[in-house]
């Protein structure tokens, strides 16, 4: 039972025990009154000396002082003195009568007969009537009046509970509204206080909360390097627009750094992390005046940005600013070629994965076309691989006209019985002279089948480039694809070649990645065997990135493995990459690998690797890749 309820019925009770108090009295009062009228009358009549034989005259007498409801008078012997008025129970009995009870009755012998009486009530009632009449007004009306109030309290209650019940049910949506105190009185003000000191508290708490939410995003969705969006981001994005039921249009548009494998590679990964940093700021300063709110790093050397709202035809000049901005950067730095950008149209509802394609497409036609450029695709047409076309070419035309030329740079060795080389990098030129992207023209190849007769331009070049310049001596390290070296038709080619070449042969390492090897570990172990059979040696890049690293240079025995860069970042303060370099250098040790730390770029790092007795290191802080060929600029 709610508090309204019950205390209406505690009220209630209570009312109405004080009016049956009343009642009680009034009523007690009344049986005085009627026990003294009753008396009176005895007293009346006993003082009598004459008695009237006749009832009616005796009525009569008595009337004067009394008033009768019953009167009756029986003659013992004279039926004719009989007399009778009223009747003893009232035929026209009033309210109050229902209210009061009494009785005034009394019986009387006289000499000749017998009087039996009852006195009227009415005047003995009437004034305990009235006087309980005023009394119950008096409780009613005190009773309405606390019942209206309460009622009032309670609808006030009511309206305040109201709103601390909207104000709680609100604190959900994080409105933080100040509450109202002034409408909170009695015993719902402390709630308010309560309830305002906890609003500040829970907004205080809810602001650090997203302040450290803030943090994290930005360290699991933003790129550190240039502050872009991350590929998680991306993703989201594109899902919206293919979901979308809003009418959306605009362009995309995706950048993809042209040499930073290139500039990591001559310059170290700071080079490469300011590289990216000065694409971003190119990227930002184009898109300044086109309403784009983010952007997005995709790859390690790939951008996007959403240009909405616009056609292709109005995005160019964003293409346009953009390659203006690249090639002003260019100018500052050791390399023409800055970034590749293509730019494709998309809508609400769009197919994603077809637009990623037409927009990798278009950047692979502008990476073909020169330094710095551009190309814009606005649909399919039926020749969806134009892009891929266009590399397919490149590619073919470049191994014609053997467009490469070769840097080196060297390895340090840790001691003195150690024979190391220096490894050269294949650059790629296209019919105009301008340098292409060297993953891209790996990746290419691969794609379209031409990764065997572009590693047998690269060992071709090799070996005529150290035939014919007596004055590089040493040996030298070369760099081919793992599909070519896990296929036989290259490795037997591979073999015959070098085998006209014994004494240049012994004098080449042939590196090829980890993970490719790891495809294949029973060709794998064929290639280092033919490889040894003429001389050569075999290096395995990126070593130590495979779950089976272990396993698989146990098997297959390379000469050297190449120690991922990952391992020598931070090796000074990396606990977990010391013990397992000391891992790899002990087995290594025991059947005979060569154990070379890569990307190093600090001094403590190289001081670090010494004291593990690594037998050789490569990288920034030893010593920079440089052209090999002094005819080369």
């Amino acid at each position: 039972m709610g508090l309204s309820k019950s205390f209406q019925l505690v009220l209630f009770v209570i009312f109405g025990l004080l009016f049956f108090r009343i009642y009680d009295l009034e009523n007690k009062e009344m049986q005085q009154q009627g026990a003294l009228a009753i008396q009176n009358y005895i007293t009346h009549i006993d003082n009598m000396t004459e008695w009237d034989e006749n009832g009616e005259t005796l009525f009569n007498t008595l009337s004067q002082n009394f008033t009768f409801q019953f009167f009756q008078y029986i003659h013992e012997s004279d039926s004719d003195l009989n007399y009778t008025y009223g009747t003893l129970a009232k035929s026209d009995a009033e309210f109050e009568d229902k209210i009061f009870s009494i009785q005034l009755g009394h019986t009387k012998s006289l000499p000749n007969g017998r009087l039996q009486v009852r006195l009227s009530t009415k005047s003995v009632i009437s004034a305990s009537f009235v006087n309980l009449e005023k009394a119950a007004t008096l409780v009613i009306f005190a009773y309405l009046i606390l019942m209206i109030s309460f009622a009032i309290l309670m609808m006030l209650h009511r309206r305040g509970i109201k709103y601390l019940c909207d104000y709680i049910d609100n604190i959900p949506n994080l409105t933080f509204q100040a509450v109202q105190t002034s409408r909170l009185r009695g015993s719902l003000k402390p709630i308010g206080i309560a309830l305002e000191k906890s609003r500040i508290e829970l907004k205080t708490s809810i602001g650090n909360f997203h302040k450290e939410n803030d943090l994290l995003a930005k360290a699991a969705y933003q790129d550190p390097v240039t502050g872009f969006s991350t590929r998680r981001r991306f993703n989201d994005y594109m899902k919206s627009i293919s979901n979308s039921d809003k009418k959306q249009f605009g362009v995309l548009a995706i950048i993809k750094a042209a040499d930073l494998s290139t500039i990591n590679q001559l310059h170290g990964r700071e080079a490469g992390d300011d590289y990216l940093s000065q694409i971003a700021s190119c990227i930002r300063r184009a898109a300044a005046k086109s309403g784009v709110s983010e952007y997005y790093r995709v790859s390690s050397s790939d951008f996007a940005l959403f240009i909405q709202d616009i056609t292709v035809k109005e995005g160019e000049q964003f293409l346009v600013t953009l390659k203006a901005y690249f090639d002003e950067y260019a100018q500052t730095v050791e390399t023409d070629n800055i970034a590749h950008s293509g730019m494709v149209p998309f809508e609400s509802n769009s197919d994603t994965h077809a637009l990623l394609t037409l927009a990798d497409t278009a950047v692979s036609i502008a990476q073909t076309s020169g330094l710095n450029r551009y190309h814009i695709l606005e649909k399919f047409t039926g020749n969806e691989q134009l892009g891929d076309d266009h590399w397919k070419v490149t590619i073919n035309e470049l191994i014609n006209r053997k467009s490469l030329k070769f840097f080196q740079q060297p390895i340090l060795p840790c001691n003195n019985q150690v024979d190391v080389y220096r490894e050269l990098y294949a650059r790629f030129f296209n019919t105009e002279g301008s340098n292409l992207p060297t993953a891209s023209v790996i990746a290419m190849s691969e794609r379209h089948g031409l990764n065997i007769d572009l590693d047998k331009m690269i060992v071709v070049h090799t070996l005529q480039l150290l035939n014919a310049n007596p004055s590089l001596t040493g040996n030298f390290g070369v760099n081919i694809s793992a599909s070519s070296a896990l296929q036989e038709i290259f490795v037997s080619w591979l073999r015959d070649i070098l085998s006209s070449h014994r004494s240049t042969s012994a004098r080449l390492v042939f590196e090829v990645s980890e993970s490719g090897m790891q495809q294949n570990v029973t060709a794998s172990r064929r290639f280092v065997h033919e490889m040894h059979k003429v001389g050569a040696r075999v290096a395995i890049q990126q070593f130590g990135l495979g779950f089976s690293s272990f396993k698989f240079f146990r098997e297959v025995k390379p000469d050297v493995i190449k120690l991922d860069s990952s391992y020598s970042d931070g090796i000074d303060q990396d606990n977990n990459n010391k013990f397992f370099v000391r891992m790899i250098v002990d087995i290594s040790r025991r059947i005979g690998i060569k154990v070379i730390a890569t990307g190093v770029e600090r001094q403590d790092e190289k001081l670090t690797l010494e004291k593990m007795l690594v037998d050789g290191l490569q990288g920034y802080y030893i010593a920079r890749p440089e052209i090999i060929a002094k005819t080369d600029k």
